[in-house]
């Protein structure tokens, strides 16, 4: 007989709730990268592993059911983390409806949940009757535990996991996270093999509109892969970090387990001649401080040159941890784009929110600079926050105008859990959203945190005039086509053509 399938990670579908129309054709479907990773390990570990991937396939709820029943896993486990700092959050929409949907079809096996709002909000995932286990952090040697023992009598004893004991939520004592010196070891690879495809690896996985140059044609086969994990710095507005958590203490925040973990360059070129094996050209760096720390980023760079892999590559870097002698060596490994938190226009409105840790650099400057090294510009702006008002907002606006990069992401700022800003929201009384979908930046039921000044309503009004302003300017219009070309200047027009509707906002 074959061997009972020990765990079976699954990605669950929020795309139609997250992104509204923009999920048919604009939005990116990335790959799962928290499920290959968990997936690999375990399987490094001897146990039996597979992956579903609901959002890749656009899995109905029936569908999703009957592949879970039909491959009997002795745990399932729900993967909610993204890219994005609010995917883990907005993952609960898919999870719990799945979760749900397996409770109703009377499946056995035991639904756990791991990712990072699971890390901000733990017991409060575990309040739900459809899941019966959670992974505290990334959930490393938790999962490796649970997998070795038997799923029932054993939970009490099993470090890092939440579990129901007599029907009641409750906590074990937490378990590390994986430690820089064993990284390779106990993270030691994707399991891309595990993905589903249409016709060749990654081609149900599509790169970010613009980072295809606004070409749908361009846009798979495309992966995405850390070469680090979290973050030095601890802004209120981010969660990032909250996935390292090692402490179920209340009010833990991401600022308490900011840090970073690298993995060895000779492990990146690894995957990466694995991707490069597989056909992709278009890859993503979602490490969160890419551009930081040269002793880490220059070998791996150095690494894409000499194997010649041809990539299209975007990349992260603080607007104040650019450094211009980098540049040339970022656009010969093929970095055509990288994303730069510029976060707001008004410079006490951005300090107040990220500790002062931003220096006085000038902005414009460092975008002109990018660009003279022949790299695109992603500038990320978010408004409202606290000190926020129309005023600064319109400075925000005012500068991604003047500033003109190839590619803009403007958010309404939210009270992530995990993030020092949503204990923060909590403790002042803050209106928060009631449901995961309104912690979704492009959803109907999007909910930003009201400022000290501005409704939630006026926040978010302000946020889709702003982005509507920005795609439709004809001197932007003019950057695409001159860049990418006319075709697809008229894909970005198109874009610009689909309205978000709004529940605030009386949509």
């Amino acid at each position: 007989m074959a061997r009972q399938l020990d765990v079976l990670f699954i990605n669950p579908d929020s795309s139609a709730k997250a992104y509204q129309g923009l999920a048919q054709v604009y939005s990116a479907v990335e790959p799962p990268t928290w499920s290959l990773l968990l997936a690999e390990s375990c399987r490094a570990k001897g146990f039996g592993v597979a992956i579903l991937d609901c959002d890749a396939e656009k899995l109905t709820l029936e569908q999703a059911v009957s592949r879970i029943g039909e491959t009997a896993p002795r745990l399932i486990v729900m993967v909610v983390y993204g890219q994005n700092p609010n995917s883990g959050t907005t993952s609960m929409i898919g999870a719990l409806a799945l979760a749900r949907a397996i409770k109703a079809d009377g499946g056995h096996a035991p639904v756990c949940c791991v990712g990072s709002h699971v890390s901000a909000l733990p017991m409060d995932v575990l309040g739900h009757d459809c899941i019966d286990i959670v992974l505290l952090n990334e959930g490393v040697y938790a999962l490796h535990q649970l997998l070795a023992g038997n799923l029932g009598s054993d939970l009490g004893t099993t470090k890092g996991i939440g579990h129901k004991r007599h029907q009641l939520p409750t906590l074990n004592p937490p378990q590390d996270i994986v430690p820089q010196a064993r990284m390779d070891i106990d993270l030691p690879g994707y399991a891309w093999d595990l993905l589903p495809y249409r016709k060749k690896p990654l081609d149900l996985y599509r790169a970010h509109f613009w980072h295809a140059g606004f070409d749908h044609a361009q846009r798979t086969p495309f992966a995405a892969i850390y070469t680090s994990l979290g973050c030095s710095f601890g802004c209120d507005f981010c969660m990032i970090n909250i996935v390292n958590r090692s402490n179920n203490d209340d009010g833990i925040d991401a600022s308490h387990s900011r840090g970073m973990r690298y993995w060895s360059p000779q492990w990146v070129a690894r995957e990466m001649q694995k991707l490069a094996g597989l056909g992709v050209r278009t890859l993503r760096i979602s490490d969160e401080m890419f551009f930081l720390n040269r002793k880490y980023y220059a070998p791996v760079l150095q690494q894409v040159i000499d194997h010649g892999f041809d990539f299209n590559l975007w990349t992260y870097a603080r607007v104040d941890t650019v450094r211009e002698d980098q540049l040339a060596l970022f656009k010969r490994a093929g970095v055509n784009w990288l994303a730069l938190g510029v976060e707001a226009g008004n410079q006490s409105v951005r300090q107040e929110v990220s500790k002062g840790s931003f220096r006085d650099v000038n902005i414009r400057e460092i975008c002109q600079t990018v660009r003279d090294a022949d790299i695109n510009v992603i500038s990320n702006f978010i408004f409202g926050f606290p000190d926020d008002t129309l005023e600064t907002m319109q400075e925000t606006l005012d500068l991604a105008l003047e500033l003109n990069t190839e590619m803009a992401n403007m958010y309404p700022c939210q009270a992530l859990p995990g993030s020092p800003m949503y204990y923060q929201a909590k403790r002042n009384g803050w209106a928060l959203p009631d449901s995961y979908e309104g912690y979704a930046f492009l959803s109907y039921e999007c909910q930003p945190l009201p400022t000290k000044h501005l409704s939630s309503a006026e926040v978010l009004a302000f946020r889709d005039r702003a982005w509507h302003t920005y795609f439709t300017n004809p001197a932007y219009l003019d950057l695409v086509e001159r860049r990418f070309g006319g075709d697809e200047r008229c894909n970005v027009e198109h874009m610009a053509s689909l309205k978000l509707k709004r529940k605030i906002l009386g949509d």
